[in-house]
């Protein structure tokens, strides 16, 4: 397959690497051009979705659209736009079905190449900070559903991101006090699912207080459509979920927020928030078995372990042993990249060491507590932290590790993550880098824009958890 993905592609291919480096380059960077392809949403909705016979099939569940005077199409997230193309290909070729709607997609993500219709209007948002252009939108779509009949079908188009592109603050609260706890949370180190667990406490449509909004407006029919991009794709968590039941409490809100030392830090309007729902129970997000979710159906369409699927079926081609990552991808980056070293290659278990070629395969979200004003993202201070641990050991095999975000763009960085092999090492100690000043400032795409050895895709338009693949050959010893 000739590279189209990753726009820095011969630069990761230098003439002057050995064989066995340049071999497990392009068998790792062919991997993550088949993990973006395989979670692409035109391929994941392709998967799922389809109209035959006037129905809409969403996997193995029919709706007959002849039941439905209208359809509208809401939605959120990094991928929403590429699904929301899809969709309206479908529709548009059903007579007498009028539809339109609404989607908030992330300010600056190109779309020019999309054949999307005038019926869905695409609002540009921030992401990470929510702004009121993400406010209008969600207010706009928020007109649909007070519009809707029994005899409405709305669909729901969610992807990572969303949370932050679907503010809707409650109505105590401003959308600069959300700026404000966001900004706050983000910097934290506090994992995405404690975050979204805050959202959805503060949010009119978050944590299932959309479908709520639609019981008490109209009780039509929601199908929600549902990319993944958090660890275990609870679909609570995803875009904090607006469509779904939420188990947490505005007691998790408190003691998250004081975990992080924050209570005395967040705006006043959202401690009033908080101490209010102590006694005014009816504050609290929707729960499991709430009758507001009887015509409510959500679906998960996609996630990372259709890349993984795809990897596996690759690597086994290629001779590869193939293990993955215990417990997922989580906690701290730097103290991560530290574990995967002494994991695989300083353990004394002999288990990682018999296999010729070995593929070790990880996903999940990294955490990073800034300390520092650089340039990087949550892979590249991992991969920048492994490096720190490797240079003070011996290798006796040939490696080539990647971790990227196959959304395209991690952090405040342009890249998706980076590579790091024996070469890499190697230049690290010939140029005598300073590892842990780039890790003080948070400065690890600096570092590798030295090495040359980001990854650079621009936006991909997926959005599903990140991606680790780390391949050993013990066919020779550096």
């Amino acid at each position: 397959m000739s590279p189209s993905i990753i726009k820095n592609y011969s630069q990761l291919l230098p003439s002057h690497l050995s064989k066995p480096q340049l071999l497990l380059r392009k068998t790792i960077l062919h991997s993550l051009e088949l993990a973006i392809t395989s979670v692409m949403p035109n391929n994941l909705m392709e998967k799922s979705i389809k109209i035959e016979n006037e129905k809409l099939i969403v996997q193995k569940d029919e709706y007959n659209l002849k039941n439905f005077e209208e359809i509208y199409i809401i939605g959120g997230g990094k991928a929403t736009a590429h699904m929301a193309a899809f969709l309206g290909k479908l529709l548009s070729k059903i007579p007498n079905i009028m539809y339109k709607g609404i989607i908030n997609i992330p300010d600056g993500l190109e779309i020019d190449h999309l054949d999307l219709d005038d019926y869905i209007q695409i609002n540009y948002a921030s992401h990470p900070i929510p702004n009121k252009i993400g406010m209008y939108g969600v207010q706009k779509m928020l007109e649909l559903i007070k519009a809707s009949s029994k005899k409405s079908l709305i669909i729901f188009l969610v992807s990572g991101g969303g949370s932050a592109l679907l503010p809707l603050p409650r109505d105590s609260i401003q959308l600069e006090d959300l700026q404000v706890i966001n900004n706050l949370l983000l910097e934290s180190g506090a994992s995405i699912h404690e975050i979204n667990i805050i959202r959805k406490h503060l949010s009119g449509i978050k944590g299932g207080n959309l479908a709520r909004l639609l019981f008490n407006t109209s009780q039509g029919t929601l199908v929600a459509l549902i990319i993944s991009d958090v660890v275990g794709n609870d679909l609570d968590s995803i875009a904090s979920g607006p469509s779904v039941p939420d188990p947490s409490t505005f007691k998790d809100v408190r003691n998250i927020l004081k975990k992080y030392n924050l209570l005395q830090k967040i705006p006043h309007s959202i401690s009033s928030l908080i101490e209010e729902a102590k006694i005014n129970h009816s504050l609290e997000t929707p729960k499991p078995g709430d009758n507001c979710f009887d015509n409510v159906h959500n679906y998960l369409i996609g996630s990372v372990e259709s890349a993984v699927s795809a990897i596996e079926n690759y690597l086994k081609t290629e001779g590869f042993t193939l293990k993955t990552i215990p417990n997922n991808m989580i906690g701290e980056a730097r103290i991560f990249g530290k574990k995967i070293f002494k994991e695989f290659f300083l353990k004394s278990n002999e288990s990682y060491k018999r296999h010729e070629q070995l593929a070790l395969i990880g996903t999940g979200e990294l955490t990073v507590t800034l300390k520092g004003n650089g340039i990087g993202g949550r892979n590249q201070e991992m991969l920048l932290s492994f490096l720190n641990q490797a240079k003070k050991e011996k290798i006796h095999c040939d490696f080539c590790l990647i971790a990227a975000n196959l959304d395209g763009i991690e952090g405040n960085s342009k890249a998706m993550g980076a590579l790091v092999d024996n070469e890499v090492l190697n230049q690290v100690l010939k140029l005598n880098l300073d590892i842990p000043k780039y890790l003080d400032h948070n400065d690890s795409n600096s570092m590798f824009k030295t090495l040359g050895t980001e990854l650079i895709t621009g936006p991909t338009g997926c959005n599903v958890n990140d991606i680790m693949i780390l391949l050993k050959s013990n066919h020779s010893v550096l």
